[in-house]
């Protein structure tokens, strides 16, 4: 089933992350452990969010999305990639790959606009702290959150669909360890040219719209926090910010790393490191910095695991 012609192959081939032998063993480790402690982290704080009412307002309606959104990043990939250590030869079905590729690019795009409207939340707590209520109220809550799903399952939905009626031909070995749209279109003979615009044009809308918004909230912060007069205040804004902002930091400098590298210095190894990056280590990353840099996460599971029975 090489290099035949094939309008629909029946299966993809996948290499995995490593072709070296030696590493197979070693890698599954780690990566059993990165993913259960993702797992572990992101269901943690989506339970933690959700039973203790202290922890119900909009900044970890956020958080909770978010938790969610990288269980399900990491939940699409992972478990199929394991078993790439384990087997000779990883493949995955057809319609099993473009449903990897359908949900993995919904989970990626929403992440970018939710970590942009927890900017414009952060914004809001410490630029109109009297108004946070009134303006982070629960519909603006659901819309802020809703739309990131919504436009990024539009943009799967037609870029996967795109992909995948149209035709495949020579090799079906994708040199890559999941279905992402980049190593599979150069598999296509058709509409290659027009889904690989397609794809720039929304990565470049995705990345460039919600960073801005990012961009914009914190100068307006950071000119928030320049105009007051305690120490005290600056410190309790700061802190407010800490969280998010390493969060945005590491998860849009891999993303950029990956995007803007020079086409001669781009290969599918820096892009494999770079997507091992934002769809294992950051979603596993999330959670601890939003524990470990939070008192009121530490205080909520103090209370979860004191009083279960009791909890308010």
């Amino acid at each position: 089933m090489g290099h035949q012609n094939l309008t629909v192959p029946a299966e993809f081939i996948l290499t995995g992350v490593t072709d070296q032998p030696e590493l197979q063993l070693p890698l599954f480790g780690v990566f059993l452990i990165i993913y259960l402690l993702t797992v572990l982290g992101n269901l943690g704080m989506v339970i933690l969010t959700k039973v203790d009412s202290r922890l119900h307002t909009p900044m970890y309606f956020f958080i909770r999305h978010l938790a969610f959104i990288d269980l399900g990043n990491t939940t699409v990939i992972y478990p199929k990639m394991m078993v790439s250590f384990i087997v000779d030869q990883n493949t995955i079905f057809y319609y099993a790959c473009a449903t990897q590729m359908a949900f993995f690019l919904m989970f990626l795009i929403c992440e970018l606009y939710v970590l942009s409207s927890m900017a414009y939340d952060r914004y809001v707590a410490i630029c109109n702290p009297l108004l946070y209520n009134v303006i982070m109220s629960q519909r603006i809550c659901f819309v802020l959150v809703g739309f990131p799903y919504a436009f990024s399952t539009f943009q799967s939905v037609l870029i996967t669909s795109k992909i995948f009626v149209s035709t495949f031909c020579g090799s079906n070995v994708i040199s890559y360890f999941y279905c992402d749209d980049v190593p599979v279109v150069p598999k296509l003979c058709t509409n290659s040219r027009e889904i690989e615009l397609l794809i720039i044009l929304f990565s470049a809308l995705n990345l460039i719209s919600s960073l801005m918004v990012v961009l914009v909230s914190y100068i307006l912060i950071l000119l928030a926090i320049c105009q007051m007069q305690s120490a005290e205040g600056k410190k309790k804004a700061f802190s407010t910010c800490a969280s998010h902002l390493t969060v945005v930091v590491v998860f849009y400098g891999s993303m950029l790393f990956m995007y803007l590298q020079p086409k001669s210095a781009h290969s599918f190894d820096t892009d494999k490191t770079a997507s091992v990056f934002y769809t294992l280590v950051v979603p596993m990353l999330n959670p601890l910095i939003y524990s470990f840099r939070n008192k009121e996460v530490k205080n909520a599971v103090r209370r979860l695991f004191h009083n279960p029975c009791k909890r308010v």
